[in-house]
């Protein structure tokens, strides 16, 4: 029998993957049971959402909860992010309620929430938020079912499920690629085509396990693909929109890195330095009072697009840019005017 995982800690879409090849003398079991003897750690009831999401495929076919395996069965099974290991307390902290139903919340995150507890973040987190407010609505057998999260210094939308079966299904999305995600980023430079594409694979970096890498050769790391459009033009700078098929950790962030665009004031991937500009002591004070404004990295999740896990209809939720970037771009915009004015005078 083999066994492929995929680690839901190395993404921003929170599933597992597991592949199985049932031994030539294996006999004639429930699938569940089945599964429940391979992966001791997992709970029949993930087990359960999974089959009614339709995420237990066997030989490329979704099966019924009774289906029952037989020798050389390939069964493929995308689990969602198991529930919290360790208790949280629920926080009373404000958050941006931009959609909710019986099995769906959808937000606009402010930057400088973390998403998941975890790493010593265990309060202060969206989770602690959603607990709070769950409890304050009074709601039965609901609970926050993360299927993605964004960057705790990205603003924007998020989705989460609140039943495991919600869960199941969205996870399902994330795993084929079929999320719809719009970005708006502001990075460094100017770009000679006004749309394209970044390949390359990304994993950990190997000289810094807490950041990511791209790795292009394709022998390390998991494939990462990034579509991108010019916006508008700065000169030194270019606010752009980011489509992405892949959800790898710190995906957009790496990859306009490594396309020689870091983000702008990214202090972790380089982009809080000028990179792009003049020496003048005044284009230098310009920049620091835009870092001052937008203490982060210039990123926000604008848009999310999705099959409803209920309705099985197309529901896609949108958002503003937030104040801070707002007013960066402003500064950008009366900047090349004005030295478009000095041009011409």
């Amino acid at each position: 029998m083999s066994e492929e995982i995929e680690n839901p800690e190395e993404e921003q879409e929170l599933f597992e993957h597991h592949h199985f090849v049932v031994d030539k003398g294996q006999q004639l079991l429930r699938i569940d049971k089945f599964l429940m003897n391979r992966m001791d750690s997992v709970s029949r009831s993930r087990i359960q959402a999974a089959t009614h999401a339709g995420n237990i495929l066997v030989n490329n076919n979704p099966v019924k909860p009774n289906y029952r395996v037989k020798p050389n069965d390939s069964i493929s099974i995308v689990l969602a992010f198991p529930p919290r290991e360790f208790e949280l307390i629920s926080e009373n902290i404000p958050f941006e309620n931009v959609y909710e139903d019986k099995d769906i919340l959808v937000i606009n995150k402010a930057a400088g929430m973390v998403v998941h507890p975890g790493n010593g973040n265990f309060t202060g987190t969206l989770v602690n938020a959603l607990l709070y407010y769950f409890e304050q609505k009074k709601e039965e057998n609901v609970s926050p079912y993360l299927v993605h999260r964004i960057d705790k210094n990205t603003s924007g939308i998020i989705l989460a499920a609140k039943n495991e079966l919600a869960q199941a299904k969205l996870a399902k999305q994330f795993f084929n690629h079929s999320i719809d995600r719009k970005y708006i980023a502001l990075v460094w430079g100017d770009f000679e085509e006004n749309e394209g594409t970044i390949e390359g694979n990304i994993g950990r970096s190997q000289r810094d396990r807490k950041i990511m890498a791209v790795y292009p050769e394709g022998d390390t790391g998991r494939e990462a693909i990034t579509h991108y459009k010019v916006l508008e033009r700065f000169g030194y700078t270019t606010l752009i929109e980011c489509t992405l098929e892949t959800g790898r950790t710190h995906q957009i962030r790496v990859h306009l890195k490594y396309a020689g665009h870091p983000l702008f004031n990214d202090e972790t991937y380089g982009g809080n330095r000028i990179l792009k500009g003049t020496i003048f002591t005044k284009y230098h004070q310009f920049i620091d009072n835009c870092f001052k404004l937008l203490p982060r990295q210039a990123l926000h999740a604008k848009s999310l697009g999705f099959i409803h896990p209920d309705s099985n209809k197309y529901v896609f939720f949108d958002s503003e840019l937030p104040a801070d970037m707002q007013a960066v771009l402003e500064k950008w915009r009366r900047y090349i005017a004005d030295k478009k004015n000095e041009f011409e005078e």
